[in-house]
């Protein structure tokens, strides 16, 4: 784990989600996973969306070419965690097609410009995970 991650997990537990600096006023959540080659487990700080029955995360990876280590993880074991505030719950990972991507991925990108950018900066097709309570 990235020390810039690390240090968004140590603050986000120790201020019950509440994250500063670049997160400021921005949801958060920390998604647990199972390394789809390793079997590991991970964690990642991530933003999200809520949507109808559960919430909406993003494989932006900052606009690179490649998908991030998570969603691999996600589709390999959908069975994952999250935190959110202090709460730690366990949801199904799916990803969202379609219409109810577009649509979601229309709102990130509006409420967050610079989700767009990452967006145009790829050729990819930013992937739209909907983390729903099991």
């Amino acid at each position: 784990m990235s020390d810039w991650n690390k240090q968004i997990i140590e603050e986000f537990r120790a201020n019950g989600g509440v994250v500063g600096g670049v997160f400021t006023d921005r949801p958060l959540l920390l998604l647990h996973t199972i390394g789809a080659k390793s079997g590991q487990a991970r964690l990642h700080p991530l933003m999200y969306q809520s949507v109808a029955g559960g919430y909406a995360i993003f494989g932006s990876k900052g606009g690179a070419p490649s998908h991030p280590a998570w969603y691999h993880n996600v589709l390999a074991n959908p069975d994952v965690e999250i935190e959110l505030g202090t709460e730690r719950l366990p949801v199904s990972a799916r990803v969202a097609t379609g219409e109810e991507r577009d649509a979601i991925w229309t709102k990130q990108k509006a409420d967050y410009p610079f989700f767009a950018e990452y967006d145009a900066g790829t050729e990819r097709t930013i992937p739209v995970v909907i983390l729903e309570p099991r």
